[in-house]
C-alpha cells in the first residue's frame, strides 16, 4: 500500500476571531474575514455544538461534534470557504435561532 501525503506551507499568517448572535430568522451566515481561511472552527456557545473545517474538505462539509459527544463528518450544511471569508450552513445543531456563535478562521 502506498502512502500519500500532501502538505502546504505559507509564510503569510492570518487569524480572525469573532462572535455572531443569530437572529430570529433561520439562515446561513456569511462571515467576511478578509482572507481565504485554511481552518475554520465554529462553536455554538449556547449548546456547545461545533464545526471544524480544514483545507481540502469539500464545500458545505465539516467535522461536527454535538454536546452529547457524538462526532460525524457532514457533507451538507457545514462550512463553505470563499476568497474573503466563509459561510456557516444552516445545520440546526450549530446554527440555531437566537444563539451565540464563536468562530476562529486561520489562513
Amino acid at each position: 500500500m502506498a502512502v500519500v501525503s500532501t502538505q502546504s506551507h505559507s509564510q503569510v499568517r492570518n487569524t480572525a476571531v469573532g462572535r455572531y448572535l443569530t437572529d430570529a430568522t433561520a439562515a446561513p451566515i456569511t462571515i467576511t474575514c478578509g482572507f481565504r481561511p485554511r481552518i475554520v472552527t465554529v462553536i455554538n456557545n449556547t449548546s456547545s455544538d461545533s464545526y471544524v473545517w480544514v483545507e481540502g474538505m469539500a464545500a458545505a462539509s465539516a467535522f461536527k461534534t454535538v454536546a452529547a459527544g457524538t462526532n460525524s463528518a457532514i457533507t451538507t450544511l457545514g462550512i463553505t470557504v470563499a476568497e474573503d471569508g466563509f459561510l456557516i450552513g444552516l445545520d440546526l445543531d450549530v446554527n440555531v435561532i437566537s444563539e451565540q456563535l464563536s468562530w476562529i478562521a486561520e489562513g
